[in-house]
């Protein structure tokens, strides 16, 4: 068996191998610069630590994993556009090194090449695979349009949070598991169960960077915290926070999320001493510890021996417990 560490190693070979090295620069230099800054290469590992777990072999899986890395990439360039991000990774975004025009096409190219790994699978593979990942393909824009559908609405519920986070983020890490199985061998009952695997450990992820971003500490995070609160991002914290107060309350987080006149500083602290007293840290540390247990759950129902998944535990323990 692999450690994910080796199979991370193993998909950054596999992308450096992949030429982007060639003409017209303007359009390839953008990709080269945007899978060379790496990133932790967590959904391509999956996809082989889920081959892995049914066979010694995941090389079938190679190309599966770099078709996910490098779509997860591309989506990556959208975002930020949308987002006006300036920073990905310690590094300039593409759409402020180069421009928007830029970052949208290389990232069009970037979809296109990661269909194009596609077609290195068997047919067999490609018959059962394809469909799946053009519907996590479909569901990563449905999240995205919801996350941009917030912004402008009020009443987001906690259903709909979940539902968006689910589709935003949780369903490529569910098909790059689910697509690793297929590889492996897998029958379609444990290939299914590592989706619901997947599913799981990445809306807890998604809840514990929510939860980071307030409570974590900066120097670990790796980045400022507080930033959810002065973006007025609706976020699980928020969204809680605004359902169980009570109306002056309710008004005070309201207003404060949305002016424009408080500084920074202070509209972390009044927005964090009201999670503290509506004790939103541990109602999300109790959210995540559901989903951890029925993403374990799921795990432990995958017909295959306990020491085979070591690493797919051992990787949940760390989520679990990271700060950062």
């Amino acid at each position: 068996m692999l450690t994910i560490r080796e199979l991370q190693n193993i998909v950054s070979r596999n992308i450096s191998n992949i030429d982007f090295d060639k003409e017209p620069l303007g359009l390839y230099e953008p990709i080269s610069y945007t899978m060379k800054t790496g990133g932790k290469r967590i959904r391509p590992a999956l996809c082989l630590a889920g081959c892995n777990i049914f066979s010694d072999d995941v090389t079938p899986a190679y190309p599966i994993a770099s078709a996910f890395e490098i779509f997860h990439n591309f989506t990556l360039l959208h975002d930020d556009i949308m987002d006006n991000s300036p920073i990905r990774r310690n590094k300039e975004t593409v759409h402020i090194k180069w421009n928007s025009n830029t970052a949208i096409l290389s990232g069009d190219a970037m979809m296109i090449k990661s269909y194009e790994l596609l077609s290195d699978l068997s047919p067999e593979l490609l018959k059962v695979i394809l469909p799946l990942f053009n519907k996590t393909a479909l569901q990563v824009c449905e999240g995205q349009q919801y996350d941009m559908d917030f912004e402008n609405k009020d009443d987001v519920s906690e259903a709909e949070y979940l539902n968006m986070i689910k589709l935003k983020t949780s369903v490529l890490i569910a098909a790059s598991l689910k697509a690793g199985a297929v590889c492996g061998g897998a029958s379609e009952y444990d290939a299914d169960l590592l989706y619901e695997f997947g599913l799981n450990t990445g809306l807890a992820f998604q809840l514990k960077d929510d939860l980071l971003d307030v409570y974590g500490n900066t120097a670990l995070f790796g980045k400022k915290t507080g930033n959810d609160i002065i973006t007025g991002k609706k976020t699980f914290l928020l969204i809680n926070a605004l359902q169980i107060s009570d109306n002056k309350t309710y008004m005070i987080l309201k207003d404060t999320v949305k002016s424009n006149e408080i500084r920074n500083e202070d509209k972390i602290k009044i927005v964090t001493q009201i999670y503290d007293k509506l004790q939103i840290k541990e109602l999300t540390l109790n959210k995540i510890k559901e989903f951890h247990i029925k993403a374990l759950q799921s795990l432990k129902a995958v017909s295959v021996d306990e020491a085979r998944k070591s690493e797919l535990y051992e990787f949940v323990s760390k989520l679990e417990e990271r700060e950062k």
